[in-house]
């Protein structure tokens, strides 16, 4: 196989009838970020060919050689390679990847919503590092594909899965657990693996905020790059299965401390790194089996601690139906994984949860359940066609990511500015007594100096005042201290809450609320550390910038992304 650079071109952006970002300069060619992340000069045909239609670079593209072999380019590096027409097609995953490109966005939009995107937030990141807000470093950056995270029990058949979905044997799978990494699945030209140093440690990836969680989980993840699969525009992201240690997980709803079974069980915060890339990926699918049914403690931890909040992209499985030979097996397996799941989702009803098998050779129906195999097929045809959206995805998931950092860091500015508003009244009134006391004194002492009063008399009024004076001081300040320990406790953030947010505290706005019990406490360590007289400043326009991209950026991204229906079409004509 032979590969060579290929010199792409960017052609002319797509021009919307709605307003485009202001700092994008529609240049022929030239090095952009069009997913944060990637610098290197990538081309917007490239890029948005392979997100348009997740099967487009499985296809062979009109040769560029004027030779035979046709050249077929990544979404991940510059490079190309000429194949032959049609190799290695599986044809299941193939079709889904079909039904998935018939609803996708044109490309230049994608890219002009990705780049909009990746300003938007590095906009607001300068701000975010002067007061040290709850956007963690880097958080703008993005993976350099889309990928999908495949987490739950060991032996429920997540690597078979990966297997199925690729086309081709990449992972091992057994019955017991046969890995205890995680492993990076990416598309490339030819077959190479790299450890966890080199994958965290590339900076195109877009896994470098890894090292937070220390040399362990470094040493405990790997990337497999693989050629001729049929996912060539998006990754998978395969993750040890979890099993239940010893004495741990006393209970289905005990969250374990961070210092002690998470780094004894793992030797690193597993439920920390799982919520990581939880919150990057745009496909999450959690996997239980027919022999352990929502019975380990782990995966229900995770799904309560580190997949809270992500219902929209979580998928949850019961992998291996085809190997019950009763109905009324199933039934209780089915009863049991409800059962454990209603412990730990707090509604009253239950997500969907998809039933299926993966085809294995020679597999013969139990007489009698042709109809339910052919229902775990048709299953597990949804559950692939919902991975080839992922590619799609990514655009409604970084548009929803840049609007859920935008309102994290507005309230923790609202709140930072309300309480510094009030330690910043009580400096100045403290001020104002100390220099109304030592102005009294000094126009004391030079009143009985004018009017001939007895040396003696003047002097003991001077020590008097004086006293009076440092004693003042040092009461205010006393109570300053009272005041800014008062300000930065729960309670007295608990207050500014409900002083900056009224309206929405009694319109009973649960979205408000869930912001809240993201910010308050990084909010409260961020001003115990600092002090209130350490504290930036937060002005009005740092506020309003981000109301501009609450109100106004935001809500253009989506229409921009959204599929056309009789909504957006009613709405411009409004507009007109």
């Amino acid at each position: 196989m032979a590969y060579r650079q290929v010199a792409l071109r960017t052609p002319p952006l797509f021009t919307s009838r709605v307003r485009q970002c202001s700092t994008i300069n529609h240049l022929r060619k030239r090095t952009i970020p069009i997913v944060p992340g990637i610098t290197h000069p990538v081309s917007i045909d490239r890029l948005c060919s392979s997100w348009s239609s997740p099967v487009a670079a499985s296809r062979p593209a009109k040769s560029t050689t004027g030779g035979g072999g046709s050249i077929r380019s990544s979404g991940t590096w510059t490079w190309a390679s000429k194949e032959k027409d049609g190799k290695g097609v599986n044809s299941e995953v193939s079709g889904s990847g079909e039904a998935a490109a018939g609803t996708a966005l044109d490309p230049k939009v994608q890219a002009e919503v990705m780049r909009c995107c990746a300003e938007l937030h590095s906009s607001a990141m300068p701000l975010n590092e002067r007061i040290r807000g709850p956007l963690e470093k880097n958080s703008n950056q993005s993976t350099s594909l889309p990928f999908v995270l495949l987490v739950g029990n060991h032996s429920s058949g997540k690597s078979t899965f990966v297997n199925h979905v690729l086309g081709r044997e990449v992972q091992t799978s057994g019955v017991a657990p046969t890995d205890d990494c995680f492993t990076i699945i990416a598309p490339g030209p030819r077959d190479i693996d790299q450890d966890g140093p080199a994958a965290i440690g590339d900076p195109d990836m877009g896994f470098g905020n890894l090292r937070q969680f220390g040399p362990a989980l470094i040493h405990h993840t790997q990337l497999k790059i693989r050629s001729d699969v049929q996912t060539r525009s998006f990754m998978l992201v395969d993750s040890p299965g979890m099993i239940d240690s010893p004495a741990s997980h006393e209970g289905m709803m005990l969250r374990r401390s961070k210092e002690d079974d998470a780094h004894m069980d793992r030797g690193y915060d597993f439920e920390g790194v799982v919520r990581w890339y939880a919150e990057r990926a745009d496909v999450i699918l959690l996997f239980f089996d027919p022999d352990k049914p929502g019975t380990t403690g782990e995966t229900l931890s995770i799904l309560v601690h580190a997949l809270g909040g992500m219902d929209h992209k979580l998928l949850i499985i019961l992998n291996k139906a085809d190997q019950f030979r009763r109905i009324h097996d199933f039934a209780r397996a089915y009863g049991s994984l409800c059962w454990n799941l209603s412990k730990v989702i707090p509604r009253k009803d239950l997500p969907k949860i998809y039933t299926m098998c993966l085809p294995v050779p020679d597999m013969k129906p139990v007489e009698g359940m042709n109809q339910g195999l052919e229902d775990l097929q048709q299953a597990r045809e949804e559950v692939i066609a919902e991975v080839m959206k992922a590619p799609k995805r990514r655009i409604d998931n970084v548009i929803t990511r840049l609007g859920d950092s935008i309102n994290l860091l507005r309230m923790h500015s609202v709140l930072m500015k309300d309480i510094q508003a009030i330690y910043n009244k009580e400096v100045w009134m403290n001020r104002l007594y100390l220099s109304a006391a030592v102005f009294g004194s000094t126009s004391g002492a030079i009143g009985s100096v004018y009017m001939g009063v007895d040396l003696k008399v003047t002097s003991a009024f001077c020590v008097t005042m004086l006293t009076m004076s440092t004693g003042m001081g040092w009461y205010n300040s006393h109570k300053l201290s009272h005041v800014e320990k008062d300000l930065v406790s729960n309670t007295g953030l608990s207050l500014a809450f409900q002083r900056s947010y009224a309206r929405q505290i009694a319109e009973g706005d649960e979205f408000t609320a869930s912001v809240w019990n993201r910010v308050k406490t990084p909010l409260r360590l961020n001003l115990q550390s600092l002090g209130l007289s350490n504290v930036p400043s937060v002005s009005n326009s740092d506020i309003a910038m981000m109301d501009n991209i609450l109100d106004e950026d935001v809500p253009r991204l989506r229409r921009m992304a959204s599929p056309s229906h009789f909504g957006s079409i009613h709405a411009s004509l409004l507009k007109q």
